[in-house]
Order: C-alpha cells, then sequence, then structure tokens
C-alpha cells in the first residue's frame, strides 16, 4: 500500500509512526533481523523502511529485507530508501524493477554520497545528479509513475555539504516535491523548538505533503557524537551537560536516549505533528519503551485514544494527564557496555541466561568486535559514510603519498599528534592507546600500519575515566590486541612464530582482499577481549573477536583503501600505490591472553 493513501486512511487517534532498519553485515545478523521485525511489527507501524548502501553496495539484501517485510510479515507499507548518485548505468530501473516484482510500492529517493573526486569517482549514471533528477524520473516513467509512492530527505539542522542558507534549502526541497515527492521523512535532530521552526517555514513555503521526523533515541555516546558530526546535526547545550558526564556507562545513555526521544515526540505531537520515523540502529528496546512511555502502544494505549478523543483544539495531542515523568520509565536491562575506537564498539554475546532472550540480548550498540550474530553488527554510520572527508581535506590530512614510506609515515604522524586522522580512524588518538603508543611507533616503523589496538588492563575501576565504562562498582579488564596490514611474508612469519614461541598465549586473524584467509582458531572459536564484572550482574564481553566479525570488518577496512584511492586520477602515481596495497597486503589482528602482563604482547611482537 501507498504510504499516503495509509495515512491518508487511518482511524487511529494516536500519531503514527514507522521503523527504519538496514540490511546487516552477516547472514546470521540477517536472519536475526527479520525475527526483530517481526516482534516490533506488533507494535502496529504504519510502515517499515529499509536502506540502501551508497553505489547499490547492499542491493541484494535491501531488496530481500524489503520483500520479506512486504510479503511474509505482512507489513503491506514498505519504504525502500534508493540512491542515485555513483549508482552504475541501468542499476536504478533494476531496482525499481525489482520493488515492483515484489509489491513494494514506496521509495524514498535519495542522491546518496555525492562524488568526491568528480571525474575520479566510479562511472554513474548521467540521468541523476540529485535526489530531484530521481524524483522526476520515477514520476514520469509509466513503468513506475502510478506504482510508486515517491518520497525524499529534509534536513532541519539543514544539510552537511550545502553552503546555501536556510531558505535555499527548503526551496530546494520544495522542488523536490515539485518533481513528484509525496512525503518527507527528515534527518535526524535533537532540537524540538528548531524543528518547529523550520517545520512552519517549510508549510510557509507552499510544501503541503505529509513532514515526518526523523526521530533515533540515543544508543550510545560515541554512536551518538559520531552520528550527530556525520549528518551535521545541532546538539542543545543541556543535552551535552546531561550526556558527557554518563558518557561511560551505556546503560544510563541509554535511559537518558529514551527520555530525550519520549520528550521530543511529546512536543512535536502536542504542535500537531503526527507522524513519526524511528531510526532503529536495528535494535529493539529503545523504541519499544519509546512507545510505551508515550502510551501508544499496551496497556494504555485505549485508555490514551479514549482521552485524547475528547481534546476540541488538539485532537490528537497529549492531555495534561498523561504527562510521564522520568520516574515512569521502564526498568532498564541488566548490563552496560561501550564503543572503542578506532573501528570496533560494544555488545554483548549471546551466553546463557535472561541476557539470551531474543528482545535484550544484542541490546547494547555493536560495532567492530561484537557479536557478528547480531542485527546491528558492525554498524559505523546509517547511510555507509565511507570515508566521511572531502577531497580536499584527504589531500590536506593524508597528502599525495607514492611509496610506502610515505604510507608508514602518516601512520606515525598519526600516532605522534601530527596528524588529525587517517582513512581508519577518523579522531585523535584515544588516552587510553597514550601507554602503547610507543610500540604502535614501532610497528608502524616497520610498516605494520595499525588500524586497531588496545593496552592489557587488569581489573581497572569501572569508573576510572580512560578505560571505565559500566556501572559503578565494577571492575573491567582488556587483553592486549592489535591489528595491522602487512605483507603475506610478514603474516607467514608471525604465524610460525606464533606456534613455536607462543605457548599457548596468542591467536590471530589474517586475511586478505580476496578472503584468503589463517588464523589458529577453530571454525568456532571466538576470542573475548574486553569484559566487565559488576554489582549484581553477569559478566559483559563487550569485545569479541570471532571470524565472522573480522572478516565483515576486513572487507571494510579494504574497502577504505580504494575510497581513499578514488580521491585521485585513475593513472596516479598515488592511485596506483593505494590501489596496489589493497590487492597485495593482509590484514592481521594479534591478540595476548595474558592481561595481567601489559607488555606481553609487544614484547613477543619486538623479538625476532
Amino acid at each position: 500500500m501507498k504510504l499516503t493513501d495509509k495515512i491518508l486512511n487511518r482511524t487511529s487517534l494516536t500519531p503514527f509512526y514507522t521503523f527504519e532498519f538496514f540490511p546487516p553485515r552477516t547472514e546470521q545478523g540477517f536472519h536475526n533481523l527479520v525475527s526483530r521485525i517481526e516482534r516490533l511489527s506488533k507494535l502496529d507501524p504504519l510502515g517499515v523502511s529499509i536502506t540502501w548502501g551508497a553505489g547499490g553496495s547492499t542491493k541484494d539484501w535491501s531488496l530481500k529485507l524489503a520483500s520479506i517485510c512486504r510479503n511474509e510479515h505482512s507489513i503491506d507499507t514498505t519504504i525502500m530508501h534508493l540512491t542515485c548518485t555513483n549508482m552504475q548505468v541501468g542499476l536504478v530501473d533494476d531496482a525499481l524493477r525489482a520493488a515492483k516484482e515484489n509489491g513494494i510500492r514506496n521509495i524514498l529517493a535519495l542522491r546518496g554520497d555525492p562524488p568526491r573526486g568528480e571525474e575520479y569517482w566510479i562511472p554513474t549514471d548521467p540521468r541523476f545528479t540529485s535526489a530531484a533528477d530521481l524524483v522526476k524520473y520515477i514520476k514520469s516513467t509509466p513503468e513506475f509513475g502510478d506504482y510508486f509512492c515517491v518520497g525524499v530527505a529534509g534536513y532541519p539542522d539543514g544539510h552537511t555539504e550545502s553552503t546555501a542558507d536556510e531558505d535555499a534549502q527548503i526551496s530546494h526541497l520544495k522542488a523536490k516535491v515539485n518533481a513528484g515527492a509525496e512525503f518527507i521523512i527528515t534527518q535526524l535532530f535533537y532540537d524540538a523548538d528548531s524543528f518547529l521552526r523550520w517545520h512552519s517555514k517549510v508549510r510557509t513555503a507552499g510544501i503541503n505533503v505529509p513532514v515526518i521526523p526523523g526521530v533515533m533515541p540515543i544508543q550510545s555516546y560515541a554512536s551518538f557524537m559520531r552520528l550527530t558530526k556525520l549528518c551535521g546535526t545541532r546538539v542543545p547545550q543541556q543535552l551535552l551537560d546531561q550526556i558527557n558526564p554518563i558518557r561511560h556507562d551505556d546503560q544510563l545513555v541509554k535511559d537518558l536516549g529514551i527520555r530525550v526521544a519520549v520528550d521530543i515526540v511529546r512536543k512535536l505531537s502536542q504542535n500537531n505533528i503526527q507522524g513519526f520515523h524511528f531510526c532503529t540502529l536495528n535494535l529493539e528496546k529503545s523504541v519499544q519503551k519509546v512507545l510505551e512511555q508515550l502510551r501508544w502502544v499496551g496497556v494504555h494505549a485505549e485508555q490514551h485514544n479514549m482521552l485524547i478523543s475528547v481534546s476540541p483544539d488538539h485532537p490528537r495531542s497529549f492531555p495534561p494527564e498523561l504527562v510521564i515523568t522520568a520516574s515512569d520509565a521502564a526498568a532498564s536491562a541488566s548490563y552496560s557496555l561501550r564503543e572503542i575506537h578506532p573501528g570496533s564498539g560494544a555488545m554483548n554475546s549471546a551466553g546463557k541466561g535472561e541476557l539470551t532472550s531474543a528482545g535484550t540480548w544484542d541490546e547494547f550498540p555493536n560495532g567492530r568486535f561484537g557479536d557478528s550474530k547480531s542485527p546491528a553488527f558492525g554498524v559505523n554510520d546509517l547511510w555507509d559514510s565511507g570515508l566521511g572527508v572531502t577531497r580536499q581535506q584527504a589531500l590536506k590530512d593524508w597528502g599525495l603519498p607514492t611509496t610506502t614510506d610515505d604510507i608508514s609515515s602518516l601512520f606515525l604522524r598519526y600516532l605522534k599528534g601530527e596528524a588529525p586522522s587517517t582513512p581508519w580512524s577518523d579522531e585523535p588518538l584515544q588516552s587510553e592507546s597514550l601507554p602503547i603508543t610507543p610500540h604502535l611507533v614501532h610497528l608502524n616503523s616497520k610498516g605494520w600500519w595499525t588500524v586497531g589496538s588496545q593496552p592489557a588492563v587488569d581489573a581497572v575501576s569501572s569508573e576510572d575515566e580512560t578505560y571505565g565504562w559500566g556501572p559503578k562498582g565494577g571492575y573491567v579488564f582488556q587483553k592486549a590486541f592489535v591489528e595491522f596490514f602487512c605483507t603475506k611474508a610478514d603474516v607467514i612469519m608471525l604465524q610460525e612464530r606464533i606456534q613455536n614461541r607462543g605457548q599457548g598465549w596468542l591467536t590471530f586473524f589474517a586475511a586478505n582482499m580476496m578472503d584468503d584467509y589463517m588464523t589458529n582458531l577453530t571454525e568456532e572459536g571466538s576470542n573475548a577481549v574486553t569484559w566487565g564484572v559488576f554489582p549484581g550482574k553477569e559478566i559483559s564481553s563487550s569485545t569479541i573477536i570471532e571470524r565472522d566479525s573480522f572478516m565483515a570488518w576486513k572487507d571494510e577496512a579494504f574497502g577504505y583503501w580504494t575510497q581513499w584511492g578514488l580521491f585521485h586520477p585513475p593513472d596516479s602515481a598515488t592511485r596506483k600505490l593505494l590501489e596496489s596495497i589493497r590487492d597485495e597486503r593482509w590484514l592481521m589482528s594479534i591478540a595476548h591472553h595474558d592481561y595481567k602482563d601489559s607488555n606481553a604482547l609487544w614484547d613477543f611482537l619486538r623479538s625476532e
């Protein structure tokens, strides 16, 4: 069913809501997401939307997931995102035809990432340079025009890549509507007053299609900071003042995220905003708790509908007696994790007991080393933003390397604080890495380019400013590990050294871009390298290295060599160097299990 028809034909007195999901990184994660969507469908969303990776990178998974939602779980309003920039010729038509064949009638038409290197970018379909082009094409093509309901994105806080003022950006939004867009879903925001001001200007500009605000409950401090930076989201100082003191306790951050989302939705509802789009990050409980606290689902929903129906001025607003305070919040989950950097994250692995229940076992944000069975495993950002920098910024920060020594120099400058980032780490080195920086310098000087590491930690307080995470009164532990790009000869040498002299203390994974793979673990083996012990809670293993998670990260890590190369002309020495490194090097991850000896891993790697 078309989304606009569904909105028009609604009979419920509560505002409607939709859920957004992205295709998981692993097959097991995909199957678990399908189960999660089935459970969330019982909350009666008006529809669900499925994201689309840059350049069609998730095409098959996006189509399959959208089809399952539509055809197996009776979610008759399924919205498939579709980006057009950097799409190969014909892929847009293929995607639209596949959506039509599967009964999907709603498309969110997006431009996607801009060509960072312009003529250096991959070949694209010349028909599409903007979302407006895609909208116009769909609506003007007889094969698609009457069949699809087409929506577009709105940017209450402004588009990160636009230098135009707000009025000009609203004019661009109107151009997309004039091209045939029938609804608008906005980028995430955290300032309700600012959204209402923007929404008023949108209506004044003559844009009368449904505008559905995007709401993302905060899941962790690290993901919140990263996503708001990527989206250019304005974060109110009051929210920063609330989240900074609790940034190490993921449960408190999640609880705050639920309260903030409830407050935003409530304020907008009281101002006649009648629909909301929840970005779930493939997680379940936060969105469910938001809806419960709003009393849109559960035992209070019927009472809520009866009460709001008597409000003559705002028939769907909240009466005062239904205002819910923080003390009404649902009981929090029983464990707490964190994200680490670079390229890694945190979640709980499935174990025994209550935490393995389908709705809660992975409810803390996932990342590099989470459990690959999680639907949210490996999420870095929602829109596959790649390196997240412009070509100009890349040239400024990373230069024009033409030799492997130049690559080593970049990594060394980063470790010494002289370069602000690398393609694998978009933030300066964390304080956690300072004790092992001399060791990392040694490895990079050898041409082993490090993209992830952590020191050994033995029972440090969970309140420690550098290493602490989770609730107060706990202790956290870490095994030292490091991962780096190196030659195949280095991998073979280290494999032999670990086998002959490691005495069972070390495990490793190694792979190249073509999926050639080595390890000294069994097929099902995994390695928990970060865990915490907290009063009244099960042990939490927040950082796990196992085959599926390593291979998923391997694909992403090698992809950054490709994306870096695309900033440079095809025949340039820099482009050729980066592509040769991508094609010839291996990614290797080594962990040492003696977490009581802070130098064990580094001494082993220095030995000859």
